[in-house]
């Protein structure tokens, strides 16, 4: 209610300064009448009430009251009223098409005025101008502001899109972190516990202990299976609702390739290695430690005691690593993505999720990972990752780019605001020459006919020898008319220059002399 009431306390104050210029130079006194004063107040106050809604539409009625004060169409009673709506169309229209009708609507019904008024071709030209200083240009000035207002109002509203998104983001950013440490969780304990749960398994088996210390050694190694399980359990709540967290894998531990083999090997495995050639990407070669970590978790979970071999290969253009157990004495079921089944003999549990992961933090470090169950009944695991790999260039924020296209609109209005008056300018100046060489031409009095032109003869006798128009009045620097003649003509004698001219003096109806003068 507020910003209603305050609209219309701006429309009446708008009304009112409208009007002052009508009262003083419209009045009685300056050769007006207080009827149409009356009327253009009237017409103002509609114009007022229309500028909200239809802002062309009133800038059009105040065009058309100007024009019946004048055909000119500079008044100075509704010049301000022309400049104010003008100015409020282009500011509150979004539509550019109604304005570009009218400026064009507004010369054409300016000529059939002049026309029907019999003015001349000087008042046609006085319009133009007026039109483009006073409703053009005020136009283009109110679509810039409006432009500018936009960026102002797209800047506000992107701001507080992009703390949003950051705030999206930052919760996404939390998840994800969840599931990095997910991840690294999997990763190592479920590792350590592989390879604790091997040796437990070992110890299970020597005849060295008594059955009290073997029986301890086997609650052992069930509770690692059971801690692997939890551990599973814990991981899948944690990985929940967050498919997309697999992105900036967090570091495996600080060993090389060797480092990793040479644990697994003191933890009892049978491993051997072929070439540990480190890639020199960071992000290779963490996926390498992970392959090969995954590898070996593995075999130790599916296949204890049997023999694994690791190779890593270097070529010119990337790292192979292929890691390959023998068939152990644990049981082994096929899955529909060929991932590791769920039992061994271990007793340790594993769902295939380490596959998964692993296959994302390849292909993030620009590779590609494939595993399978040997002809032997084993499993091989193999990858190849690149030596160099780019960083992705991140692409540009939606809120960015809007800001970027609010900004590029703006700067076109700004282009339009002074091109378009520029244009309009430069074909009315080529109008006005167009105009202005024919208006010649049409005064133009060719010398062979004015030699034919002899003094005494008539005006109907020498009509056919004389252009359609004459020159208005005496041109500059021409001698004054002779004394005792009733009326002298001037011709032009060249298209171009405007001296010398031609002169003819009438006296009575008849040629009383003629004169080349220059």
């Amino acid at each position: 209610m507020r910003e209603a009431a305050r609209e219309r306390v701006s429309d009446l104050l708008l009304w009112l300064l409208l009007c002052v210029p009508v009262l003083l130079t419209s009045g009685p006194d300056d050769g007006g009448s207080w009827p149409r004063v009356a009327v253009g107040v009237a017409l103002l106050a509609v114009c007022a009430a229309l500028g909200r809604r239809w802002p062309v539409a009133a800038l059009g009625l105040t065009v058309v009251v100007s024009l019946a004060h004048g055909p000119e169409l500079f008044t100075p009673s509704y010049v301000p009223a022309l400049v104010a709506f003008g100015y409020l169309a282009g500011r509150r229209e979004a539509r550019t098409r109604p304005a570009l009708w009218l400026f064009g609507a507004v010369p054409v019904a300016g000529l059939v005025l002049v026309l029907v008024t019999g003015g001349t071709p000087a008042h046609w030209f006085a319009l133009l101008l007026s039109s483009a200083l006073a409703v053009v240009a005020p136009w283009l000035i109110g679509r810039y502001v409006r432009q500018y207002d936009r960026l102002v109002r797209s800047g506000w509203e992107l701001a507080d899109r992009m703390e949003r998104e950051q705030a999206a983001v930052a919760d996404r950013e939390r998840l994800r972190e969840r599931s990095r440490i997910a991840g690294d969780m999997h990763d190592s304990l479920g590792h350590e516990l592989a390879l604790l749960a091997l040796r437990a398994g070992a110890l299970e088996l020597d005849p060295a202990l008594g059955p009290e210390q073997q029986r301890a050694v086997g609650e052992l190694r069930s509770a690692a299976a059971d801690a692997t399980a939890r551990l599973r359990d814990i991981i899948g709540v944690l990985r929940e609702g967050d498919d997309e967290a697999t992105v900036a894998p967090v570091a495996p531990p600080d060993e090389t390739v060797a480092e990793l083999v040479a644990r697994a090997r003191a933890s009892g495995m049978r491993v051997t290695l072929a070439d540990a050639a480190e890639p020199p990407s960071e992000m290779a070669a963490r996926a390498l430690h992970r392959v090969v970590q995954e590898g070996l978790t593995n075999a130790a979970k599916h296949a204890p005691g049997a023999a694994v071999a690791v190779v890593v290969e270097r070529d010119a253009g990337a790292v192979r690593v292929r890691v390959t157990n023998g068939p152990g004495g644990g049981a082994r079921s096929a899955r529909g993505d060929g991932a590791p089944v769920t039992t061994s003999s271990s007793g340790l549990a594993s769902g295939g999720a380490g596959l998964v992961g692993l296959d994302e933090r390849v292909r993030l470090a620009g590779g590609s990972l494939q595993h399978r169950v040997t002809a032997e009944g084993g499993f091989a695991l193999s990858a190849v990752l690149p030596l160099l790999q780019d960083a992705p260039r991140p692409a540009a924020p939606r809120s960015a780019r809007e800001l970027d296209l609010a900004r590029r609109q703006v700067r076109r209005g700004l282009a339009r605001a002074i091109w378009i008056p520029l244009a309009l300018l430069a074909a009315l100046g080529l109008l006005m020459a167009g105009v202005a060489l024919y208006t010649q031409q049409q005064a133009y009095l060719e010398p062979e006919d004015y030699a034919r032109i002899r003094v005494g003869q008539t005006r109907a006798e020498i009509t056919g020898h004389l252009p359609p128009r004459h020159l208005d009045g005496r041109p500059q620097r021409v001698p004054a008319e002779p004394p005792g003649m009733d009326e002298c003509l001037y011709y032009r004698s060249t298209l171009l220059a405007t001296i010398p001219v031609y002169r003819l003096c009438y006296v009575d109806g008849r040629l009383a002399g003629k004169a080349e003068l220059g």
